[in-house]
């Protein structure tokens, strides 16, 4: 769904991605109204150097397109959907230098604007980044609807980068303010954090925005439990592989398979890059950073091994798991496998039924909390 966002810096038509027949939900929030407000109050000249992290869909970058942002995320469907929408508005693509989370920040910035993630790990390392681009000058804001700026946002930011003022509240939305305090100690940036993957050698390596990046949650041990092994499998796709144990551990039961690895997180991709290629030193594996399989071609794999997310960002659905139940159907070769762990409340098992097949589709195994599926693809 297209909308049009209207501001005192014009008028912008943006989209979300990845795109839905029936979408209801808009490209950027009442705290993306907020804090444009306020950036045309301070009269700032057009040579300010402005960063903006973790813009959602582009709406700020389309916003302040004069200013020549920088725009950093974790997120290649943000980035992807800041390419939209700076086209869709007839603004060039290089009016935004678009960074990974994962790229180091070139300079120093007079104004930095922070929309809160949800998890505040990545909150805290992007802060902890920060304190070597701004100074005592640099307006720095953090934004987002009331229900996430837990207290745990404010201490965060007096922790890292020193005094904070909130503004009042607006349509549930509110800006904190936050100036560089230069006697501060700030922690050392504890990230990636590593473990030992239990019951082996493995050194996990976890960045910030990955899930679970202490310890290896229940639901991925349930699934190591079941996960197959066969001289069949050419080509396994661990999708939405986070840091990449599931496709780590299918890698050491099919020593022939090559593994692919598949998120749309830059920092999911880094950790499980380095979590393979410390784990197998001369294996070749392949890690992709893209929309689920979009870029996969038809027959293009065996077996496909699968968590979905059942969020974006701070929206809650089945959409995401729905896309990539859908596609993983279109890569798999006949006689192809998806398996799929989730919670067994989300059951799975009728929407693998309805896209491949009743008779393809079974429960493979399940406990008090989570469900293992297996659909086959049989072409006719």
């Amino acid at each position: 769904m297209i909308e049009k966002l209207l501001t005192t810096q014009g008028e912008f038509a943006l989209q979300r991605l990845p795109k839905e027949s029936h979408e209801s939900l808009r490209a950027w929030d009442a705290a993306d109204e907020y804090v444009l407000q306020h950036i045309e109050t301070l009269n700032l000249p057009k040579t300010t150097h402005v960063l903006i992290l973790n813009d959602s869909f582009g709406a700020l970058a389309c916003a302040l397109h004069l200013f020549q942002p920088y725009a950093l995320s974790d997120s290649y469907l943000s980035q992807q959907a800041t390419r939209l929408n700076l086209a869709a508005n007839n603004l060039p693509e290089s009016s935004v230098t678009l960074l990974k989370s994962v790229d180091v920040l070139p300079h120093v910035f007079d104004l930095v604007i922070i929309k809160v993630p949800k998890t505040l790990a990545l909150f805290e390392f992007q802060l902890l980044q920060l304190r070597s681009h701004i100074n005592e000058n640099t307006q720095i804001i953090a934004l987002g609807m009331i229900k996430i700026l837990t207290p745990s946002v404010w201490q965060m930011l007096e922790r890292i980068i020193g005094k904070t003022q909130t503004s009042l509240a607006q349509k549930k939305a509110r800006l904190i303010f936050a100036t560089l305090d230069s006697d501060l100690s700030p922690p050392q940036n504890p990230y990636p954090i590593r473990y030992i993957l239990e019951n082996t050698d493995y050194e996990i390596s976890n960045h910030a925005n990955v899930f679970s990046r202490e310890k290896l949650d229940i639901g991925t041990r349930f699934f190591l439990e079941h996960l197959p092994k066969s001289d069949k499998y050419r080509d396994i796709i661990d999708l939405g592989c986070g840091n990449g144990i599931v496709g780590l551990m299918a890698a050491q039961k099919n020593p022939t398979a090559t593994i692919h690895f598949v998120d749309e997180s830059f920092m999911a991709i880094e950790s499980a890059r380095e979590n393979f290629e410390k784990a197998f030193k001369n294996r070749i594996a392949h890690f992709h950073v893209g929309n689920c399989l979009t870029d996969f071609t038809e027959n293009s794999a065996d077996l496909v091994l699968c968590n979905p997310p059942f969020h974006q960002q701070h929206v809650i659905g089945d959409f995401i798991a729905q896309t990539m139940f859908k596609q993983a159907k279109n890569a798999l070769r006949q006689h192809g496998e998806l398996l799929v762990i989730g919670n067994r409340h989300l059951n799975y098992g009728v929407s693998l039924s309805r896209i491949f097949g009743k008779a393809n589709v079974k429960l493979l195994a399940q406990n008090n909390k989570f469900q293992v599926w297996q659909a086959r693809l049989l072409r006719e």
